[in-house]
């Protein structure tokens, strides 16, 4: 289950710029040292070493991947990054059976009138995070005659969380 949470994009983005730049040093001195490492270890004075250079690199992300992964997964610094993260997937698995979405929205289908509400309510907060305006402004006629719709239907238009199993039955049909 994912949910909607109001956020400050200004904040958002510098959090997630010093997450990112975080991870991104972590990276490069886990790369360096990964690569001297192998080098010396295996490399030969004066030799061809690039393949253990590469080889620490290559390293260095997987140690990275299992760091973020692992224990800094749960760290409050990285929070917002990881519901920037969430909201986008979220968002991709409607995207990728909205072809299905949109025939059971023209059918007055609950489960599908729901997912595209929470989907056009996650596109405008993403929309909001990320600094896209034109992509927002694009949006708003189609938000608007959806939420009439669900009014009309009298299916509360404040649909801020989102269960991955209501798609299920999208991607069999």
């Amino acid at each position: 289950m994912f949910e909607l949470k109001p956020c400050d994009p200004v904040t958002y983005r510098q959090l997630t710029r010093r997450s990112t730049l975080i991870i991104a040093v972590v990276f490069m001195a886990l790369a360096m040292l990964l690569s001297s490492l192998a080098v010396m270890l295996f490399g030969e004075p004066g030799g061809d070493n690039f393949r253990f250079n590469v080889g620490g690199v290559f390293a260095g992300v997987l140690v990275t991947v299992a760091l973020v992964r692992g224990p800094l997964w749960n760290q409050p610094w990285l929070a917002p990054a990881l519901y920037g993260w969430q909201l986008k997937r979220s968002l991709m698995s409607i995207t990728n059976v909205m072809h299905r979405v949109t025939e059971g929205v023209q059918a007055n289908d609950p489960t599908a009138l729901k997912v595209l509400r929470f989907y056009h309510l996650g596109l405008t907060q993403m929309h909001a995070l990320d600094a896209n305006s034109s992509a927002q402004a694009q949006l708003v006629g189609e938000l608007e005659a959806h939420k009439a719709k669900l009014q009309a239907l009298g299916i509360d238009t404040e649909q801020t969380r989102f269960d991955p199993a209501w798609l299920e039955r999208f991607k069999s049909a």
